[in-house]
């Protein structure tokens, strides 16, 4: 199941490079993760300061 970024995202971008697939990326109003390519791995929630990243 992939993660996806919710609405409670506030930019900070802590996510991003802890994706080791390379998938998250800044949207317009919050980061995004490519579902297709997201592994599960949770690195990216590990991180987050609001829990923005939440399994799909």
């Amino acid at each position: 199941m992939a993660y996806v970024i919710n609405d409670s995202c506030v930019n900070c971008g802590a996510c991003e490079p802890e994706c080791p697939v390379s998938v998250i990326s800044a949207g317009d109003s919050k980061y995004v993760i490519d579902a297709d390519g997201c592994i599960d791995c949770g690195a990216c929630s590990n991180v987050c300061p609001v829990d923005a990243p939440q399994p799909e």
